[in-house]
């Protein structure tokens, strides 16, 4: 089991295992994986209204992803934020942050990453979705099928001359990769991804081991409780960013010392309301520092 995709485990709660009828997604965006149990009285609902939102295609070589999009409505040259999902795929809970980034102006796109893989929504173990989803996912596959998701905002009129990225967990480490792999990109906020790890043929490198690769700023928004991401690490992850790139030595961390992992999902009993709204207004603010507005 690989390192960097099981922090999520931490957060959540060991009950009992459900079966795809449980908590079933039918598109992209929709329902919520299996292995998840969603608390539906605190979960956010973001509405629709003035926005173009939707399951759209992304074409990526000779074949084609899902990935969940959200919009302003009838606007042209709306800033771009990929927005990367946690190791239970593009559910209703990333669809919803995808809408709130629409609804401040931003053109929103959330790729499914693991199609090739399988469907997380239907896994209802989470060790036996990490061995047979997750980690079967190279990390360059993922790098081709986020510059793919760019080019094909681009072609739908956002400017992707400002372009964000923000990732949550699993998503969390892949922004760290996504800011050393694209020059184009202006920043990244990574919730709770994991930041050392072993290598290994599909996922080489980590992100303490791209400091001076790091081609946009990065803020971290981590949790002090943490049980999956030890405060050690990141501050190994500071010590090396004083070392790195320009972009590495602009980046930052913003720890919350009583939050869980996952305190920005809505949707699990790992929430933490006060973390997770001054970690949006910290995310949203990042992106206006460096141009992504």
């Amino acid at each position: 089991m690989p390192v960097a995709d099981t922090a999520d485990i931490d957060s959540l709660l060991p009950t009992r295992a459900f079966s795809r009828r449980d908590f079933v997604r039918t598109s992209v965006g929709s329902g919520f994986a299996a292995a998840v149990l969603p608390v539906t009285a605190q979960t956010i609902k973001t509405d629709s209204q003035g926005l173009e939102v939707g399951e759209v295609m992304i074409p990526v070589g000779g074949d084609s992803i899902p990935a969940y999009r959200a919009a302003p409505a009838g606007r042209t040259g709306a800033p771009v934020v990929l927005v990367v999902s946690e190791i239970f795929g593009v559910h209703e809970h990333i669809a919803d942050v995808a809408r709130r980034f629409a609804k401040a102006g931003y053109f929103a796109v959330a790729p499914e990453l693991f199609v090739r893989q399988g469907d997380p929504a239907a896994y209802g173990e989470i060790a036996k979705l990490i061995a047979e989803v997750v980690s079967k996912a190279p990390d360059a596959q993922v790098m081709a099928d986020l510059d793919a998701t760019v080019a094909w905002a681009k072609g739908q009129g956002a400017d992707t001359g400002k372009l964000g990225i923000t990732g949550f967990c699993w998503g969390g480490r892949i922004t760290w990769l996504y800011a050393a792999h694209n020059p184009a990109l202006k920043a990244g906020v990574a919730w709770y991804g994991r930041l050392v790890g072993q290598s290994n043929p599909l996922q080489p490198k980590h992100p303490v081991d791209l400091v001076a690769d790091l081609k946009a700023p990065v803020l971290g928004l981590y949790g002090g409780q943490d049980g999956g991401i030890p405060m050690a690490t990141v501050a190994q992850m500071q010590n090396a960013l004083a070392t790195g790139s320009a972009a590495a030595k602009a980046s930052t961390f913003h720890v919350y010392p009583d939050a869980p992992h996952a305190f920005h999902a809505d949707y699990r009993p790992s929430y933490r309301k006060d973390a997770a709204e001054d970690g949006w207004a910290r995310c949203r603010a990042w992106f206006a520092q460096h141009g992504v507005v």
